[in-house]
């Protein structure tokens, strides 16, 4: 279960040099395509699809990148916890916290699209442990909250 810790926010270079330290850590490497993805990905201040972020990358590299390839990418970002899904929204976020282990907790908003990652450890505890006792393995809670964000109310 994710316990309560102090998170270091990393931005821009710091950021791009954490996700690198994060998954050459985990045995993976840290290609151009890799570097190229999360790059962008950093750009967006609001969640990202695949195709979004495809075409920004293109746009970089001056050749046709693939979602396909994006969307791989991506799944070893989240699994390597780089990135964040957004679930309801087939939508991706850098994580601003590489190397942090924690469960997800999204405040959505309906009007402008923001998501808002929170630490809940007593809300996500009790999720695990009700899916435990249910019988689930391996849990890792995913937790969304559509509503409207202060700057839309």
């Amino acid at each position: 279960m994710a316990t309560k810790h102090q998170h270091h926010e990393h931005e821009g270079e710091s950021l791009a040099e954490a996700a690198r330290a994060t998954l050459t850590e985990a045995g993976e490497q840290w290609t151009g395509m890799r570097s190229d993805i999360f790059d962008v990905l950093a750009t967006f201040e609001k969640p990202a699809s695949a195709y979004d972020i495809a075409d920004l990358v293109s746009k970089k590299r001056e050749k046709r990148v693939a979602p396909n390839s994006v969307y791989r990418i991506l799944d070893l970002f989240v699994a390597k916890n780089l990135a964040n899904r957004v679930e309801s929204a087939n939508a991706y976020l850098a994580n601003p916290h590489p190397g942090c282990e924690h469960d997800c907790i999204f405040l959505i908003c309906d009007s402008c699209g923001s998501a808002t990652h929170i630490d809940d450890d007593k809300l996500s505890g009790s999720v695990r442990k009700a899916a435990t006792g249910a019988g689930f393995a391996d849990v890792r809670p995913v937790i969304e909250v559509r509503g409207t964000c202060a700057k839309c109310a």
